[in-house]
């Protein structure tokens, strides 16, 4: 029986999977089961930032799984105490406290209810809990029933109804339409500081600004979704650093990256005290509030050490900023009336396209139809929406693998 003879037969049909199969990779390159060779450009969708079988995380897993592979989270993990020390002192520089989840939509999850715990520390007048949430139109926070309830895409909810109740969507960078959403029930705003999935769309500036002047005004939390964006991929540890550094978060949310291919995601959330004596918000989440079975044990956390500490010592973040000046330069130069526009930041890059210029078969969109020829050409790229895809090359990728991806992509757009 072939591979997608047995997907077909036993795996639920969730995604629509490219007739590729992949069995080997090493650094930016993946191979399939006829041997082709591949430019990874997808890397998991912005998972493995160094890449396959990097040897330093390799080293890492067959150490730790030589040790100790999982124990609960009811006694104390070192590896976990020290990859949470890493990331609030190395990467966040602001204190606070991390929890490790499996994935991003359950980090996600864990602000959601560390925003409904500060709603009934600081209720509404009246004493009834504040419990809403605001996200924007085309975010992506995951795929539990909390993640699409705080999505701001119809696609992902079609089905599920009744929606979790306490979400409210509102069009992204329009600081009136946000001010104007604000009510007495709102808690918290949650954001990516560059949309992903929605199209790689950059929050500005301005908006984030606005954000954090109407969080204080109000008494709400700021949350961060750095799932996809997080740990170097934009050219900081934190991408919203890269947009407006002086923002003091309350919680970040993350994921993909930061284990370089083992599952594995966390949030953090701010040692800042509530009010003028309140106690700390990162204290409302005390035992018993929030918890996970795999999450953060001993396997998953030395990898993340590894991961994270290569992006560190190497300066893979400076890598991201400077491919992506190269990458915009070299595009630039082309002058394809195809690609509309150069989206996004460091090595989270999205290509729009003219869609009227490409023969788009029905039930196919213009990325989908790029992508597809991309990838018969030897280059893997992920769709961002409807017209547009993603360069998500490994973090220390290296020039000529970026010449040749864009060469690549030259090919199959200048026959347009």
């Amino acid at each position: 029986m072939t591979t997608p003879e047995t997907f077909q037969q036993f795996v639920l049909p969730t995604y629509g999977r490219f007739p590729l199969v992949p069995v080997r990779g090493e650094g930016a390159r993946l191979w399939d089961d006829t041997g082709k060779s591949y430019l990874d450009f997808c890397t998991g969708i912005a998972v493995c930032s160094l890449g396959h079988a990097h040897p330093r995380l390799t080293a890492a897993i067959r150490e730790q799984a030589g040790m100790l592979l999982h124990v609960s989270n009811l006694y104390q993990i070192p590896q976990q105490a020290e990859l949470a020390r890493a990331i609030v002192e190395d990467h966040v520089g602001l204190p606070g406290k991390v929890f490790f989840s499996n994935s991003g939509a359950e980090a996600n999850d864990g602000l959601v209810k560390t925003a409904r715990r500060f709603g009934h520390k600081r209720p509404q007048a009246d004493g009834s809990p504040r419990y809403e949430v605001i996200t924007f139109n085309q975010s992506f926070h995951g795929r539990t029933l909390g993640g699409i309830a705080a999505t701001g895409q119809d696609k992902v909810k079609e089905g599920f109804d009744p929606m979790l109740p306490g979400f409210k969507h509102v069009p992204f960078n329009d600081i009136m339409a946000l001010e104007e959403a604000i009510s007495s029930e709102t808690v918290a705003i949650l954001l990516e500081p560059i949309q992903g999935e929605g199209g790689v769309n950059v929050a500005t500036t301005e908006f984030l600004s606005a954000i954090a002047k109407l969080c204080k005004q109000h008494d709400l939390l700021l949350f961060f979704d750095e799932v996809q964006t997080g740990f170097g991929r934009c050219g900081d540890s934190c991408a919203w650093r890269t947009i407006s550094y002086d923002l003091k978060p309350d919680g970040i949310s993350w994921a993909k990256g930061m284990g370089g291919g083992v599952p594995i995601g966390a949030f953090w959330i701010s040692d800042r005290i509530i009010g003028d004596e309140g106690p700390s918000l990162s204290s409302l989440m005390g035992p018993g509030s929030h918890g996970s079975t795999y999450g953060g044990n001993p396997l998953v956390c030395a990898a993340s050490l590894a991961v994270l500490d290569e992006i560190t010592e190497k300066n893979l973040a400076h890598n991201a900023r400077r491919q992506e000046q190269r990458i915009r330069g070299i595009i630039t130069a082309w002058d394809l009336p195809v690609i509309t526009e150069v989206r996004g930041k460091g090595l989270l890059l999205g290509i729009a396209l003219d869609a009227s210029m490409i023969e788009v078969p029905e039930g196919k969109t213009a990325a989908l139809v790029i992508v597809t020829k991309l990838m018969e050409k030897g280059l893997l790229v992920p769709p961002a929406g409807p017209a547009c895809f993603r360069l998500l090359p490994p973090l220390n990728v290296t020039d000529a693998e970026v010449d040749e991806a864009l060469a690549i992509i030259h090919e199959v757009l200048s026959s347009l």
